[in-house]
Parts: structure tokens; C-alpha cells; sequence
């Protein structure tokens, strides 16, 4: 069973992560890794932290001359912003008052702050905006980065997109996907409409100005997914539902929906399955793909597409009201420093999120304790699905 837990605070020393499940043999290239890291910094309308980081995840655990061995995997992204934080965040006891501590007692609302120190008795609300900082998702990106190079060996790719922010809406691009994933990264805004690009850019401008914070909706398209990942016999094997937890998992996700998803609840049968399709060299397929590559909870063959949309940033630099813990007197709420607008960020997150889930399924399905023993359960079951 591939799994992975995460650790670390946003102004700590370090994130880390351990996946455990994938399988030996696998090679890694380092660089791919760290480049993905990089895309999940850029993004137009990010904040001040973007320009201290610069991610790079050390593998410290389960790689050795390049290829996994089958051994847990760790992995360590290092926060330069710790050594302002060093006495602030230390594991010892420090004495000093609650300005030496950068204690917060003033809830953000739209965060975790509130709920969490209820939850866990906390006094000091930095005990939990530290954890439940959009940081962490670092350390998921570097995890799915694993995940996307395991399924780029079976010939799986992976893009994403940004189909709105705020007002403006991009029009979805039908591209092949290697010319998608081309012109997204060269977007600042991570669009390949380039009118609505240029709209975006001034939209954030904008809201910043405002002091204000902007969401939006972004897409992962999967290419290359062999009919039968998922199934349908039990609720919690349904892929396409476990994409959906994963995605709202993210931090300031709100919604998911697979191919046309809630367009469906306006449209007649006839305008929302897709037809089967036969040929002899390319088997069962479907006229169209309205369903986003499912059926019954299993992947059917076709792209899977997802879509999930983004709440804007909680953190706003003209605050909303809020009550301070201490004294219960009405304030405007704490400010930590933060982005005006994270949405393509987000795009370069819910790609891996998603990628980690199908390769979770991959395994399940062909299981195995080596990449060639994967390989051959691989070439089997789709030797077994052409003679069908």
C-alpha cells in the first residue's frame, strides 16, 4: 500500500516526508523533482515568502545510485525563513513575554486559527496557523513528484491549468497535452488563453491594491490511464472519489468536480453519458468524455479531468473582524504575511495531489514489490484487456 505522511511548520526548520510503498528500482531524476517544487513558488500575485524560499528536497532515505531500493522514502525541504524564526519556533522552553513568543491571540477568519486552538486548547493560535500554513503543501508537492515520475515510467502524464480567477474566466483550451503543459508554464497565471491572461494580471493587481485576497478554479488533466484503476465494489475504492478527497484536502479547496461535474445536474441523460465506441486497433473507447474518465468509480480509459476551485486566501491585508481569545473585545483580525492570490500556485499543487492518488490506485492494481515485477502485472492485464 503506497502512503505518505508529512511534518514541519511553515516558519520551522524543515518540512519532511516518508511515502512508504514504492516499489525498488524505480530512478529518480532529482532535477524533475526540484523542478516541480520550483512551479509550485511561481505564479503571479504571490507573496514576499516566495522570494526568501527556494525549495529543493534533499532525499535522505530509501534511494540509493539514483533508483529507489523499496525502502520508505524521506524526504527534507529545507525553510530558509527559520533563521529568523529560530527562537520563536525552537523545541526548548524560552522565557520572554508573549511579544518575544509572536504569540497570536486574534483568530483570521476563513483560517484554522479559531477552530483549532478550541480544539486542542491552545492559547497561542501559532500552534496552529503554523501547521495549517498552505507551506505544507511543499512537502505534498515533493511527495507527488515521486508519484508523477513512477507514473511517467508506465507513460502517464500529468498537466494542469488555471480556468478562472475571480471575475475573469479563461476558455478551456482542447490542446494536446505536451503543447498544454508548454504554454501553462510560460503563463504567469498558468492559462493558455492569452486574453484572459492579460485580464487576470490586471484582476490581482487590483485586488491587491484593495488589499483584498482573489480565489479561482484550476483543472488536472491524467493521459495515459489504462481502463480499471478504482473500482466500484466498496465506497472507499472508488478513484474518482478519492481524487475528490484529495483535491478538497488542499489547503482553501472548497469544491471538486470530474469532467462536466455539476453542469450534469442541468442536462438530460442523452447530453451527459458518453457513448461506446469500437475499433480494432483501439478497443472500447468513448465518443466524448463528459464523465472525466469515469465510470462506476473506475477509470474507463479516457483523460481523467478534474476541477477544483479555491476559496481566496483567508489572510487579508485590510482585515475583517474578528474577537481576540483573551479578552473577547471585538479586533480586526491578526495579519501574517501572505499572497493576494495563489490560484496558479494551487494549479501546480492539486496536480500532484492527483497524481499521487492514481499511482496509489496504479499499485493496487498492479502490485508488486519491484518495478519490473509492476511491469510484468502491466503487460498482462493489458494483453488481457486487447483480447477481450
Amino acid at each position: 500500500m503506497l502512503r505518505y505522511l508529512t511534518a514541519g511548520e511553515t516558519h520551522g526548520p524543515q518540512l519532511t516526508a516518508i511515502i512508504e510503498g514504492m516499489p525498488s528500482n524505480l530512478t529518480l531524476n532529482f532535477e524533475e523533482l526540484n523542478f516541480q517544487l520550483v512551479r509550485r513558488q511561481k505564479g503571479y500575485g504571490r507573496g514576499r515568502r516566495m522570494q526568501i524560499e527556494t525549495d529543493a528536497a534533499a532525499v535522505v532515505g530509501g534511494v540509493r545510485h539514483g533508483k529507489t531500493t523499496g525502502a520508505p522514502i524521506a524526504l527534507v525541504v529545507e525553510n530558509k525563513d527559520w533563521k529568523h524564526w529560530t527562537k520563536i519556533m525552537n523545541i526548548e522552553p524560552i522565557e520572554g513575554t508573549d511579544e518575544d513568543r509572536r504569540r497570536v491571540h486574534r483568530p483570521r477568519p476563513g483560517h484554522a486559527d479559531l477552530n483549532g486552538g478550541l480544539k486542542y486548547n491552545h492559547r497561542d493560535l501559532r500552534n496552529v496557523l503554523e501547521r495549517s500554513s498552505a507551506r505544507e503543501t511543499a512537502a505534498r508537492v515533493a511527495v507527488g513528484a515521486v508519484a508523477r515520475q513512477f507514473l511517467a515510467h508506465f507513460g502517464i502524464k500529468v498537466a494542469g491549468q488555471v480556468l478562472r480567477i475571480g471575475e475573469v474566466e479563461a476558455k478551456r483550451q482542447e490542446l494536446p497535452l505536451d503543447e498544454l503543459i508548454r504554454i501553462t508554464e510560460e503563463s504567469p497565471v498558468r492559462v493558455a488563453d492569452k486574453e484572459a491572461e492579460a485580464k487576470m494580471i490586471a484582476h490581482i493587481d487590483q485586488i491587491k491594491e484593495e488589499g483584498d485576497s482573489i480565489g479561482g478554479i484550476v483543472e488536472c488533466i491524467v493521459e495515459g490511464v489504462p481502463v480499471g484503476l478504482g473500482s466500484h465494489v466498496q465506497y472507499d475504492r472508488k478513484l474518482d472519489g478519492r481524487i475528490a478527497q484529495a483535491v478538497v484536502s488542499i489547503n482553501a479547496f472548497k469544491g471538486c468536480e470530474i469532467g462536466i461535474g455539476f453542469e450534469a445536474g442541468s442536462l438530460r441523460g442523452s447530453q451527459v453519458h458518453d457513448e461506446i465506441v469500437y475499433s480494432e486497433n483501439g478497443g472500447f473507447r468513448r465518443a466524448t468524455n463528459r464523465l472525466g474518465g469515469f465510470e462506476g468509480g473506475m477509470t474507463n480509459g479516457e483523460q481523467i479531468v478534474v476541477r477544483g476551485v479555491m476559496k481566496p486566501i483567508p489572510t487579508l491585508y485590510k482585515p475583517l473582524r474578528s474577537v481576540d481569545i483573551d479578552t473577547k473585545e471585538e479586533f480586526t483580525a491578526q495579519v501574517e504575511r501572505s499572497d493576494s492570490c495563489a490560484v496558479p500556485a494551487a494549479s501546480v499543487v492539486m496536480e500532484h495531489v492527483v497524481a499521487w492518488e492514481v499511482a496509489k490506485a496504479f499499485l493496487e492494481k498492479f502490485g508488486g514489490d519491484s518495478i519490473e515485477e509492476i511491469e510484468a502485472n502491466y503487460r498482462n492485464y493489458l494483453a488481457q484487456v486487447e483480447r477481450y
